[in-house]
């Protein structure tokens, strides 16, 4: 087996020791505003982005996507690298009169909502023992119509591969019931009623500044250290910077992809220290921006020190 079959399956490479605990015990790799790869310099700013965002729009579009983009594979290239979680920004494009979902980060995807979550299922049809989990967190521009519609469209698109809410998932479940989304849907509205949803996943991610892998790392451990997590959910530890209007001017040249490869090093040596299980302090999943096979390797043997 080659290494990316590897990557692609490695959920069911696991010891039976693994596939037999909640997956909130498992270490799961991440990214971080998934969809960002396809941004759209050629239509319209999200209404909810940045204001100091918003006034480079009419400067330079392309300025905007350098600091908005946080990925470079596609969907299929990220799971096939053995991402298995996926934060996802859900939007309507104000005064579609057609209403189709994008996805956004400041500015909106070239591809629809529905389009990804096909090629999605037809991913998991193929890999049978591998199990993601969807996050969507925001809804920007979404009424209650766009929303039942988006949820009987998912549905409709994964079908018996949603796994209900349970009290402890394990792979070995989701395999027996042949389960393979995890859906997370941030609007409590609709996810209490629906046994298909899954209430927000918790991300740990500061909303102050963190514009160097040293601030990131250090809101990371004080806070496993001073609160550690919920022993019986999912939650996510975030590996990605942030950037403000000040660091963006005193760095014209730069951008995200720069700013987070210049971090690498230190993020994924924290990986490395890491320790899943039930502990407090352990963690879950790791969600970074620009996944690569290195992080998503160092996430997976996680598994292995467990």
């Amino acid at each position: 087996m080659d290494k990316l079959q590897r990557m692609s399956s490695w959920m069911s490479q696991l010891r039976p020791e693994c596939t037999s605990v909640p997956l909130w015990d498992l270490a799961i790799p991440g990214s971080h505003d998934s969809m960002t790869y396809c941004l759209d310099t050629n239509g319209p700013l999200e209404p909810n982005a940045p204001k100091w965002l918003k006034k480079l729009e009419i400067i330079f579009r392309h300025f905007i996507k350098r600091w908005a983009t946080t990925q470079d594979l596609t969907i299929s290239e990220q799971l096939s690298a053995g991402v298995r979680y996926f934060d996802m920004r859900i939007a309507c494009k104000p005064k579609d009169g057609q209403r189709p979902l994008y996805f956004a980060h400041a500015l909106y995807t070239t591809v629809t909502v529905e389009d990804t979550f096909k090629e999605v299922a037809e991913w998991l049809a193929k890999h049978p023992k591998e199990v993601i989990i969807l996050s969507c967190k925001t809804f920007d521009g979404m009424n209650d119509d766009d929303h039942e519609k988006f949820i009987a469209q998912l549905k409709r698109i994964f079908s018996a591969k949603l796994c209900p809410k349970t009290d402890n998932p394990t792979l070995q479940d989701c395999w027996k019931s042949k389960y393979q989304v995890i859906f997370s849907y941030a609007d409590k509205k609709y996810a209490s009623n629906d046994l298909d949803l899954w209430t927000e996943i918790d991300y740990w991610w500061s909303t102050k500044d963190r514009t160097t892998a040293e601030k990131v790392l250090d809101y990371l451990d004080t806070r496993l250290k001073n609160k550690g997590r919920d022993v019986d959910k999912f939650f996510v530890a975030g590996l990605n910077l942030t950037e403000n209007e000040k660091y963006v001017l005193e760095h014209p040249y730069s951008s995200m992809r720069k700013m987070t490869y210049g971090a690498y090093p230190q993020l994924l040596d924290w990986v490395s220290q890491q320790h899943c299980g039930s502990a407090k302090t352990c963690i879950n999943i790791i969600a970074a921006d620009f996944v690569d096979p290195e992080f998503v390797q160092l996430v997976i043997d996680l598994n292995i020190k467990k």
